[in-house]
């Protein structure tokens, strides 16, 4: 059966990035359709290949098999002329490239916006860095850590008064500069269409999270607000937290309003606790919101998680148990919209990823394959694309340029 058009169809992008966030970015315009050729260095490639649980494919990772899903690897050396110059005939070829080097690496390499942009002037450049292409901090390395400590996100993650953690314990500022990064390009193409000009998407990984950091920019330029750790709860709503059932598990439950908060006292068979005079205004619960969440996770801790969301639906109480992966797994939610894709492998069978967000009913995405082997794609991408025959592949090879 055919597979239906793709919206990125005909789109090609060299992904000459490492590890998370531009090849993320990369990852899902492939997913839409988008040829992505990812550029790896001869010999061990790129790094991320190494990073996670590593499987038998090669000593591949599931990190490298579910991240760099759909791509096509090539392998060349970028620092070597005879690299530069085939790298230069790929870009002639090419509408996207995904980098996130230090700024001013590819300038070194001889590859800047200016010689890229003579040969290609409608590319779309993609720069994804710690701290961006400008600034006094332009030059400094930078990781979804670091991200997340200079953005301001991890001073916000934890218990009041304890040690600030890492948000999730993952690297989201990769995966939301990457969002950002595809939105990027997706603007950068349609620009394209209209005009016939390519242009360069400037993105520091420490701006995706403090754009995602709601009200407190404004908060504290008006009234100086530094906002602290909240725990699992939050200093606007009440209750609004995560409590521990008496099965041990645990649910979130979020009562943004006093409707909300009237429907979980008529689960709660407290019915009186929603009274005026007691805490049926948001303000009285927030002056009493230690004692507002004790009863909660009194009630909670008598019944098992099973009890508590079956009530909390029944009377429209928003409530979510807090899942793990098994959890996750073993939910219908989680099936019934594909979220947990299987896609075969020669080596290792059926591999879960997770699927493709966002779902188009005209032109959905799709996963085709996992991320390639090293260098499988360069009989194709140097001879089917830039025409090379088997003796110069051949050379090329011996000099360590692919």
């Amino acid at each position: 059966m055919a597979h239906p058009k793709r919206p990125l169809d005909g789109i090609r992008v060299l992904d000459i990035a490492t590890f998370i966030a531009a090849p993320y970015a990369a990852a899902i315009l492939g997913e839409f359709g988008a040829e992505v050729i990812k550029v790896e260095q001869p010999g061990g490639g790129d790094t991320f290949r190494r990073f996670g649980s590593i499987t038998e494919r090669d000593g591949d990772s599931l990190m490298w098999l579910s991240e760099a899903r759909n791509k096509n690897s090539v392998t060349l050396d970028l620092r070597k002329p005879e690299g530069r110059e085939l790298f230069l005939k790929l870009v002639a070829r090419t509408d996207v490239i995904a980098e996130n080097f230090r700024p001013g690496t590819l300038e070194k390499w001889g590859l800047g916006w200016e010689e890229l942009r003579r040969v290609n002037p409608g590319l779309i450049l993609l720069r994804i860095s710690g701290y961006g292409q400008t600034g006094p901090y332009k030059d400094r390395p930078g990781f979804a850590r670091i991200a997340h400590a200079f953005g301001g996100l991890s001073y916000l993650a934890g218990m009041p008064g304890d040690v600030p953690v890492t948000p999730g314990s993952t690297s989201l500022a990769d995966y939301m500069s990457g969002l950002y990064g595809a939105i990027g390009v997706l603007l950068a193409l349609r620009h394209r269409d209209a005009t016939g000009e390519g242009q360069v998407i400037d993105l520091a990984l420490y701006e995706s999270v403090f754009r995602a950091l709601d009200e407190i920019a404004p908060a504290f330029a008006m009234f100086g607000k530094v906002r602290e750790r909240e725990g699992a709860g939050t200093v606007n709503a009440c209750p609004h937290g995560h409590f521990r059932c008496g099965d041990g598990k645990w649910v979130a439950l979020a009562c943004t309003t006093d409707r909300m908060f009237a429907r979980l006292a008529e689960a709660m068979e407290r019915p009186e606790l929603a009274d005026g005079a007691k805490w049926g205004l948001l303000r009285n619960r927030l002056a009493e919101r230690a004692d507002v969440d004790a009863l909660v996770g009194h009630w909670a801790a008598t019944r098992p998680r099973e009890t508590v969301m079956e009530l909390c639906l029944d009377f429209e109480v928003p409530a979510a148990p807090l899942n793990t992966i098994a959890d996750i797994f073993e939910d219908p939610q989680f099936q019934a919209r594909g979220n947990l894709l299987e896609v075969a492998d020669a080596v290792l069978g059926g591999v879960v990823v997770p699927g493709v967000v966002p779902k188009l009913s005209a032109t959905p995405g799709r996963v085709d394959h996992l991320g390639p082997r090293l260098g499988e794609d360069n009989a194709r991408v140097y001879g089917g694309l830039l025409g090379l025959g088997e003796a110069e592949i051949a050379e090329l090879k011996s000099k360590g340029v692919i």
